[in-house]
């Protein structure tokens, strides 16, 4: 057991794992792709929650992990960086992987967290919580460019630095729209207390834009703010909404997140900010 992270309940494994839809397994290179597919298909990026539980509940924190669940379950939620990977690497800690918490860099310092996997002597990034299609464990001890390409973005890691550090960079139509650099030392949740409090900020992103996303390398589900991506392998259709009313239905049908739940989320944003800007 990685005495690093909390034992999940047998009770809470199961849950967990039924959620995802996959079974336990002994840890592998496999295995692990097949529980990161299922927990980006499974449980969405989504900011909906963050701006319904700080008006609604006066949260200022992750969900604990038995609401995450529940959420999850009930009203297919999910969560931003903070809740799906620390949850994950939590999971894959109780499994027996050898996973370590990392912080992430931005604009501002540990501004995400990641998961960092070592099998059999190689390290592999696991990020469920950048709504991105990172459906495969990605390699960190390659001496190229890592590349995935997804429609109009493109996502690239770096091999690492002189210090030990990965960038990983995010494209969109062309130009460098994003990136965050891993911090590859082990980090428990409490010590992004003070980023989550943050986070929570009325004038912090998530709390002005709308980002929810479910990838599978056969279609995949976006809604940014009043834009929705349809994406299959071959093809990808992009359509401007015109309304609240008509992305809360979009959200519904795309998601399973109820329509109420969706409405009240989307009133708390103060405005449709570019997610990644």
């Amino acid at each position: 057991m990685n005495l690093l992270y909390p034992a999940l309940s047998r009770e809470n494994m199961d849950q967990y794992l039924h959620l995802l839809g996959v079974r336990k397994k002994k840890p592998s290179l496999e295995a692990l792709s097949e529980l990161t597919r299922a927990h980006l298909w499974n449980v969405p990026f989504e900011n909906l929650s963050k701006a319904y539980y700080r008006t609604h509940r006066d949260v200022r924190k992750i969900p604990s992990l038995e609401q995450f669940i529940e959420g999850v379950e009930r009203f297919q939620l999910g969560g931003t960086c903070y809740t799906n990977n620390y949850y994950f690497c939590q999971l894959l800690a109780n499994i027996g992987y050898k996973v370590k918490l990392c912080g992430a860099d931005m604009a501002n310092p540990d501004a995400h967290i990641v998961s960092l996997v070592t099998i059999r002597e190689k390290e592999y990034l696991v990020d469920v919580g950048y709504a991105a299609p990172f459906w495969n464990p990605i390699p960190l001890d390659s001496d190229k460019d890592y590349t995935i390409q997804f429609g109009q973005n493109r996502y690239v890691l770096k091999p690492k630095d002189k210090t030990d550090r990965s960038r990983m960079e995010f494209y969109r139509d062309g130009g460098l729209n994003h990136w965050y650099v891993i911090n590859p030392l082990p980090r428990q949740i409490h010590e992004f207390e003070h980023i989550i409090i943050e986070s929570y900020r009325h004038d912090a992103t998530f709390m002005n834009a709308l980002l929810l996303t479910k990838f599978s390398p056969s279609q995949s589900y976006i809604v940014h703010n009043m834009t929705t991506i349809f994406c299959t392998a071959s093809k990808s259709n992009i359509k401007r909404l015109g309304g609240k009313d008509e992305l809360a239905g979009v959200i519904q049908e795309w998601f399973g997140i109820p329509k109420e739940f969706v409405v009240t989320g989307i009133n708390q944003l103060t405005e449709f900010r570019d997610a990644w800007d």
